[in-house]
């Protein structure tokens, strides 16, 4: 089977008054990138996260989100930095003085400043907190790769299609290749009595001209490897798996060959085939760069 790097997939579980959310998703990337985030009172789950995640994961950009919600009062530990507050009152009380202000609630004011009364949540043990997570993680990443597989699916398909397409092209092209040196023949025949009127035509000479363009022209080898490109082309699609990268290198090695049959091109009816077969393989390569 072949996935798309491509995918989304969204799980929640409920355990003992918690309540976790999971959410997964992948662009295309050139290696596999995975960003985690999680409470900081989660953090050292973070590497066995990350590696249930990569047994699914080979390639892409794959942003993992953790929610949780606790609905126990066990689990929040509100917190009193007393020695903070004390302070602060100490220097309100300076400034009331100082300004004769009028005597204001202190006590609501010094609630408000920064890290004088904090919420934490209790750090349970590992174990507990894995087995109430693992069931939203675990559907999550089976809906992300139901999406990727059917969005590879689609690809898969999309590329045969325009394969099939590259083998039309070049059987045209192999078609049409012997007749280009006996057109240039017939011209260069033709042109020579034109202007050699009444004068005897080396044919000799015209055999060595004809001889060197064929040579110069010859494209026999590049159609050759595109009908085997395209033939493991299929096999690969076939038989799927990783293989985001090999088609990549193959489909370079198709262009490649495309572009030298362009460029050795005497023929409008080739050059026009050969621009067509450059364009259909510039849309194999976008699509590939979304398979993983």
């Amino acid at each position: 089977m072949i996935k798309s790097m491509t995918g989304y997939g969204r799980g929640e579980s409920l355990s003992e008054d918690r309540k976790f959310t999971v959410e997964i998703k992948s662009v295309n990337h050139r290696y596999n990138d995975i960003s985690i985030k999680l409470p900081r009172s989660m953090i050292f789950l973070e590497d066995k996260i990350r590696k249930t995640v990569s047994k699914s994961i080979s390639r892409g950009k794959t942003d993992v989100y953790i929610g949780f919600e606790t609905l126990s009062k066990d689990d929040i530990c509100v917190k009193l930095n007393e020695t903070l507050a004390q302070a602060y009152v100490e220097k309100l009380d300076i400034l009331k003085d100082k300004f004769d202000l009028e005597g204001k609630d202190t006590l609501s004011l010094v609630a408000k400043f920064p890290d004088v009364i904090t919420v934490e949540k209790v750090q349970s043990e590992e174990d507990v907190i894995w087995d109430a997570l693992y069931p939203a993680l675990d559907e999550a990443l089976k809906r992300f790769i139901e999406m990727r597989s059917a969005e590879g699916e689609a690809l898969k398909q999309d590329i045969v299609k325009k394969a099939d397409n590259i083998k039309l092209l070049v059987d045209g092209i192999k078609e049409r290749a012997p007749f280009v040196v006996l057109d240039y023949k017939e011209k260069l025949t033709a042109r020579l009595k034109e202007l050699m009127d009444m004068v005897e035509i080396d044919e000799q000479r015209i055999a060595t001209e004809v001889a060197i363009f064929a040579d110069r022209g010859c494209i026999d080898e590049e159609i050759t490897r595109l009908e085997s490109h395209i033939v493991q082309l299929l096999d690969i699609l076939s038989k799927g798996g990783l293989v985001g990268r090999k088609l990549d290198f193959l489909i370079q090695e198709m262009n490649r060959e495309s572009n030298t049959i362009a460029s050795k091109s005497n023929d409008i009816s080739i050059t026009n085939s050969a621009i067509e077969l450059k364009s259909e393989i510039e849309k194999i390569r976008e699509q590939i760069q979304n398979i993983e």
